[in-house]
């Protein structure tokens, strides 16, 4: 069963970060050169359907990985070892990610204009760093540290 885990939780890794890669190195340049949000609302239409899925397999398989490395919710929110570390700055980067999509959702997407374009791309820088972060701190789990 662990194996299972750690495959769905490294292929929504893939589909997560690769699509905000995608988003912010090919598709925002190209829409701000254009000054043409409608180059990333048709990317967020088709990436949305996989992205989001994507993101709930790897919160769910992540809860069920953090408990294994760390059984107890308690010992995730007072790291004693350098996995527990790891899951708490996992959970800040989801909490992060998570405000940033809701504010991105609810006060930037449904006014996105060429005038509102470069602060929707902050969003979108933002949430690919901490996507990064995410792939870092994973690694750091199963490996006992950064270093």
């Amino acid at each position: 069963m662990y194996r299972l885990l750690v495959v769905l939780h490294l292929l929504g890794a893939s589909i997560w970060l690769g699509g905000h890669l995608v988003l912010s190195l090919a598709v925002l340049p190209r829409a701000l050169r254009a000054r043409d949000p409608s180059i990333v609302r048709d990317f967020e239409a088709g990436y949305e359907r996989i992205g989001l899925p994507a993101l709930l397999v790897q919160v769910v398989t992540g809860l069920w990985l953090a408990h294994h490395w760390v059984p107890g919710l308690r010992s995730w929110l007072s790291p004693a070892s350098p996995q527990a570390w790891g899951i708490l700055g996992k959970l800040a980067c989801l909490a992060a990610t998570l405000a940033l999509a809701a504010h991105a959702r609810l006060r930037i997407i449904p006014k996105l204009d060429a005038q509102t374009l470069p602060l929707l791309a902050w969003h979108v820088a933002a949430v690919t760093l901490l996507a990064f972060g995410f792939l870092v701190l994973g690694v750091a789990i199963r490996t006992g540290g950064l270093l």
